[in-house]
């Protein structure tokens, strides 16, 4: 009997597989590229833009989230031996063996391999290049044996870059990626290197990274290159997830985390969606 049910633990159901597979892609995590697009889409609305192609917009913002989905997947995959080291971490179905790795291969390779053939057949070249870019940016991240997560080097090709390819992806659909300052491509890097950084619980380098980010703000206001509205847009609804991310620093860590993962994931993402489809579908000339 023990045998028998030492066997069925390790059977798993395809829907119980299925259902695993897909929360391993982080759903609520597409908030992050909402967000970027949101904040990018406000300089179209504020020139006056006209967008002639709303359709491929909300495209590119559903394969860049289809994308890593399966990059959050691919993650997982790749730190399950770091992951079984952290209490936080190993309720996760992946370390508990639920799935098997050839079939965490497969979903992920059949996701990133059919957002690169729609990319190619309907969405300009550049938008492709940018989605190579996303990839091979967290394959190198993430990946052994390179695996810039374990260097010094991680806080520049994470959060950071990820941030300002998220941005350029929707830059490009709308005709160029200099519709974007260059001072705010700047400010989202610093900006997410240091909410990076806070999350690995380093104080004093957050705490850096907080004032140089601050320094960038202010020359983007000056320069006018971000309104207020950008500014509202870019900082506030990371701001109230990284406020709790800060406290981690100091008390209560795991629910600090959570409280930051449903502010920014859940909440500030439904906002940032109505905005989204108001400046494709029902604006016409800003207020």
């Amino acid at each position: 009997m023990a045998w028998i049910l030492s066997v069925k633990k390790k059977l798993i159901i395809p829907d119980t597989m299925i259902k695993t597979l897909i929360k391993s892609t982080r759903i609520s995590w597409a908030a992050k590229n909402v967000n970027m697009y949101l904040l990018v889409l406000t300089y179209a609305y504020f020139a006056d833009a006209f967008i002639s192609n709303p359709l491929e917009i909300l495209e590119g913002l559903i394969l860049v989230s289809a994308l890593w989905g399966a990059l959050y997947s691919l993650n997982d995959l790749t730190d399950i031996d770091e992951d079984m080291k952290d209490s936080m971490k190993q309720s996760r179905p992946f370390i508990q063996e639920h799935v098997e790795k050839k079939w965490i291969v497969a979903f992920c390779s059949v996701i990133i391999g059919a957002v690169f053939v729609v990319s190619i057949l309907t969405l300009p070249l550049a938008f492709t290049v940018i989605v190579l870019l996303m990839f091979l940016n967290q394959v190198l991240y993430t990946v052994p044996p390179i695996r810039l997560k374990d260097t010094v080097l991680a806080p520049f090709f994470s959060t950071a870059t990820n941030s300002v390819l998220r941005m350029a992806s929707c830059a490009v659909l709308l005709g160029s990626i200099a519709i974007v300052p260059w001072s705010v491509y700047l400010f989202m890097y610093v900006g997410s290197m240091g909410t990076y950084i806070m999350y690995k619980s380093k104080q004093k380098m957050a705490s850096v990274l907080t004032a140089i980010t601050g320094i960038i703000l202010l020359y983007a206001f000056i320069n006018g290159d971000m309104n207020l509205i950008q500014f509202a847009v870019a900082v506030l609804p990371a701001s109230f997830a990284t406020l709790p991310l800060y406290l981690s620093l100091f008390t209560q860590k795991d629910k600090m985390f959570d409280i930051a993962d449903v502010l920014y994931h859940q909440i500030a993402m439904i906002f940032f969606l109505i905005c989204i489809f108001y400046i494709l579908f029902f604006h016409s000339t800003p207020v």
